[in-house]
């Protein structure tokens, strides 16, 4: 076996079982949260890190994606925008959460797609491209798309203004993708095979680093959660229940076909939380960070559920089929 085969094996194991050492590490977190913590002060560079690997697996092909299909992209860009901002600030009045934690909530709700959507709608036999355009757009969109919905909905109840979250995006995300994009497009040019192992090495440190946000907001908020552990769980998969249902009808209403249905649905349900985790934590407190390092685990659950479900169901009705003809 090659070093790029090893690589390549190695980086489906840390994708495929992300979810399980997310929950080993949140598990170890709130039993010792001690070791877990000093992680918070190194969440932005992390994320940058993550981000940079997002841009290697950009091509330019992703960005002409963008005017070829702008109807379904400009359907999957909007509904998320909408309805994510909006149910979280419902869910943040109805469930009468903590100010700090309902600012996690609606930060995760404004928060652009991110890479697991377009992993999601590969397993779940969506349409890769489609989720590629819709990430890249709401991503590109972030500095401007998320302070301007925080600001709006709470108001004079968040101490930052919008050029300072304006800023922050910007260096977190923008900068590291077009970086990382840049890259990529120079060693497609001149050194395909460095492109291919970048591709397979990045999924693990991105793996690693989500990880060691997630377990260190959860040991920072062990008492957050002792205390409002079940109301900030209820928030958290309602408005991930919402999103995925969401995007799923409207998909349908806009008369996608089905693989662009189920593409719609994991980019409006699955958030860039790991963006939101760092927002929180740079700009606002370890409290606000507590949903979104939640809604990280949390999404990791249904988005390799629902599209397992997709998948069986497409394998059944292709027995049926196969049954029907003999």
């Amino acid at each position: 076996m090659s070093f790029t085969d090893r690589l390549s094996r190695i980086s489906r194991l840390a994708s495929k079982y992300f979810v399980v050492w997310v929950v080993l590490a949140s598990g170890a977190a709130l039993a010792n949260p001690a070791p877990f913590v000093p992680v918070l002060d190194y969440v932005t560079p992390l994320l940058g890190l993550i981000m940079l690997g997002m841009g290697l697996t950009l091509q330019p092909a992703d960005f002409e994606r963008l005017v070829a299909r702008p109807v379904d992209v400009g359907v999957g860009a909007v509904t998320q925008w909408l309805v994510m901002p909006l149910a979280a600030y419902a869910l943040y009045l109805v469930l009468d959460l903590p100010d700090a934690v309902g600012l996690g909530l609606v930060l995760v709700g404004a928060a652009p797609g991110g890479t697991a959507s377009n992993v999601m709608t590969y397993l779940g036999r969506g349409d890769v491209a489609l989720s590629v355009a819709i990430t890249t757009l709401t991503t590109l969109a972030a500095p401007i798309v998320m302070p301007a919905w925080t600001l709006f909905i709470l108001g004079e109840s968040v101490d930052v203004t919008f050029m300072q979250m304006f800023t922050s995006i910007v260096q977190i995300v923008i900068i590291p993708v077009v970086l990382g994009f840049a890259i990529r497009y120079a060693l497609d040019r001149k050194a395909p095979r460095a492109a291919e192992v970048g591709v397979d090495v990045f999924p693990v440190i991105s793996v690693a680093a989500i990880v060691a946000i997630v377990a260190g907001v959860v040991g920072a908020n062990v008492e957050n959660i002792r205390t409002a552990g079940a109301l900030v769980v209820l928030a958290v998969v309602a408005h991930n229940g919402i999103g995925l249902g969401a995007g799923f009808g409207v998909g349908r209403a806009a008369g996608m076909s089905e693989d662009r249905v189920r593409t719609c649905a994991f980019e409006v349900g699955l958030q860039n939380s790991g963006l939101a985790v760092a927002l929180a934590t740079s700009l606002f407190s370890p409290a606000a960070a507590l949903i979104p390092a939640l809604f990280s685990v949390w999404h990791n659950v249904t988005g390799p559920a629902l599209a397992s479900y997709f998948t069986w169901r497409d394998d059944t009705a292709a027995s049926a089929d196969a049954a029907t003809a003999d």
